[in-house]
């Protein structure tokens, strides 16, 4: 693996995300606090990088490797993905995008960005220690990421986490606080899914049914009791949405959508958005040792 290859033909479209945040401070009116992250470019004239990065910001700078620098126009926010869309005019290469479907644990990545501020591209080596996490956060819940022994710190969410082969496979976070020797990312799959919803609608949207779901393993399937140690389970539904309203529970398996096998949190996602033009999505779910056939309205929520 020669990772100095890697980094240089990567660092110029790999950005530190510079944010100014308006905090209020009691009787004095309020001040511009400065915030960093990272990002990259996953098409020309389009930098991609965590929502939680930019929510609240009123300005956004991203800075080159160059040193040059330009103003940004937050032009989609998905904070249950965890990503934002970022518009600039410099004519910046586009990353080179693999494919998150076919990571395997053990592989060597590296996570590129600008950790704690620091002017980048910074580089840390690690392996891919698991897939398919689901992760609960302060006020978030992030399902499919990918776990890695890399080096990630403030500042580098947002940043390309990059295979041997010099693509981009996952979208760092630093959001989760109490990692510690571990680090997470988003698979670059759900952000081209992002950016697929974005074209097609012209503004950000997510189409859902209202659960949150983790991937069932054997390990699991036999601590529970289940009946099948395939799919995916429900650990959360929201009050008041398509999924609350067919009864769907937390616990409840989901094995099929669309009759076809789901085996993974992305599969649900993807059996979902191909659904939209339905309205709805067919699923075989087993409660307890009962399967149950469901339908679940789509609902498409502008972000």
């Amino acid at each position: 693996m020669d990772i100095a290859r890697i980094v240089s033909d990567i660092r110029e479209s790999v950005v530190t995300v510079v944010t100014e945040i308006p905090h209020i401070l009691s009787l004095f009116g309020y001040k511009e606090f400065t915030g960093f992250g990272s990002g990259f470019v996953i098409e020309p004239g389009y930098v991609i990088t965590n929502a939680h990065v930019v929510r609240g910001a009123a300005r956004v700078i991203t800075l080159y490797h160059d040193g040059v620098s330009e103003e940004a126009e937050v032009i989609a926010l998905d904070s249950q993905r965890d990503l934002a869309l970022l518009k600039i005019d410099r004519n910046i290469k586009a990353a080179l995008l693999g494919d998150s479907d076919n990571i395997k644990t053990g592989e060597i990545v590296l996570a590129i960005g600008s950790p704690l501020g620091l002017p980048g591209p910074s580089v840390a080596l690690g392996v891919v220690s698991a897939v398919g996490r689901t992760i609960v956060g302060e006020d978030i819940i992030l399902e499919d990421l990918i776990q890695t022994d890399a080096a990630i710190n403030p500042g580098n969410s947002g940043g390309p986490l990059v295979n041997a082969e010099g693509k981009v496979i996952g979208i760092t976070t630093a959001i989760i606080p109490y990692a510690q020797g571990i680090g997470f990312a988003i698979p670059i799959n759900s952000a081209k899914r992002f950016m697929e919803m974005f074209k097609r609608f012209g503004r950000p949207v997510r189409a859902w049914i209202g659960v949150y779901v983790a991937p069932v393993t054997p390990q699991i399937a036999y601590t529970m009791g289940l009946s099948t140690n395939e799919g995916v389970m429900v650990v959360r539904v929201i009050p008041g949405s398509p999924a609350y309203r067919v009864r769907m529970r937390e616990g409840d398996v989901i094995v099929k959508a669309n009759e076809k096998d789901i085996r993974s949190v992305k599969d649900l996602r993807a059996a979902i958005e191909e659904s939209i033009d339905k309205g709805y999505v067919e699923l075989e779910v087993y409660r307890g040792r009962t399967l149950l056939k469901t339908r679940v309205p789509i609902v498409i929520e502008e972000l």
